[in-house]
């Protein structure tokens, strides 16, 4: 499936950078130990600004299917050939507060195994070869 290609702006190129060396990071606080995902300019939690930094996912990331729904009639163009498309929540396995989007390649839609383990993976972007983006697939 073609996907959109990323548009990196301050806030978001580190996370961007590191999934283009197939690399997953979360934004964390060190004032409070918190982990965030999508990245924010301030802590959700303690309001700091200062203590921001990327830190690594533990290897391999996996997280738990939550819920999904299947997408029938996209806005987006470049989807349009594939619908229809999953698209479920996934926790991630070491902070279930942290909570991705994933089209699940591979997995027919209405087939999700809602409560199944995933693997994170990195996939070439049709749409500007040699950029990546993360992606989950089904692993039980």
């Amino acid at each position: 499936m073609p996907k959109p290609v990323p548009q990196p702006d301050q806030l978001s190129k580190p996370f961007w950078d590191a999934v283009n060396q197939r690399r997953l990071v979360l934004q964390t606080c060190t004032a409070c130990n918190r982990r965030q995902y999508p990245p924010e300019p301030t802590c959700a939690q303690c309001h700091s600004a200062t203590n921001l930094e990327w830190q690594p996912a533990k290897e391999p990331v996996r997280g738990t299917i939550y819920g999904y729904c299947v997408m029938y009639d996209s806005r987006l163009i470049p989807l349009h050939e594939d619908q229809p498309f999953n698209i479920a929540v996934i926790k991630l396995k070491e902070d279930p507060d942290i909570v991705f989007l994933s089209h699940l390649p591979g997995t027919p839609p209405d087939e999700v195994p809602v409560g199944g383990e995933v693997e994170l993976f990195f996939e070439e972007l049709k749409l500007a070869p040699g950029r990546l983006i993360h992606e989950w697939k089904v692993v039980k």
